[in-house]
């Protein structure tokens, strides 16, 4: 048995991009997404507030159901038994903030309002849902 001493694969240069190359095509990439971000803002306002709308008709149900049992509307999460998730502020996932603004013996109404500004104009999103179901924007982002 004979031993072959390895032989170098690589002869001269290797064919590769070189670092201003690359820069440069990172740079056209983020030109593209700066002009193509103000177009996908609504969209991303309009699948945050699903959220929102979520919580809101998790809350008609819960109320509708203490309403059934009880005769009248509570204001009290702890009483139709919501739990408001962490908001994102405080190291949790929720983007919007959920309180029950009217309760009464015939009538309820609660507000999702949003803790993040998601298009950064400086308005906050706002949906409102009431005993009828009438679930509403009461302020767009």
């Amino acid at each position: 048995m004979t031993y072959c001493k390895p032989q170098p694969t690589l002869k001269g240069k290797v064919p590769a991009f070189t670092l201003t190359e690359v820069l440069v095509v990172l740079i056209i990439i983020g030109i593209l997404i700066l002009l193509a971000l103000p177009n996908l803002m609504p969209l991303i306002t309009r699948a945050k507030s699903t959220e929102a709308k979520i919580q809101l008709q998790h809350i008609y149900t819960l109320e509708k159901n203490f309403f059934f049992e009880k005769s009248n509307y509570s204001r009290d999460f702890n009483e139709i038994a919501f739990e408001q998730q962490k908001l994102t502020g405080q190291g949790g996932q929720a983007n919007y903030k959920i309180d029950i603004i009217e309760a009464t013996n015939n009538t309820f109404r609660a507000r999702a309002v949003s803790t993040v500004d998601f298009d950064g104009d400086g308005v906050f999103n706002v949906w409102e849902i009431d005993n009828n179901k009438n679930l509403t924007e009461v302020t767009p982002d």
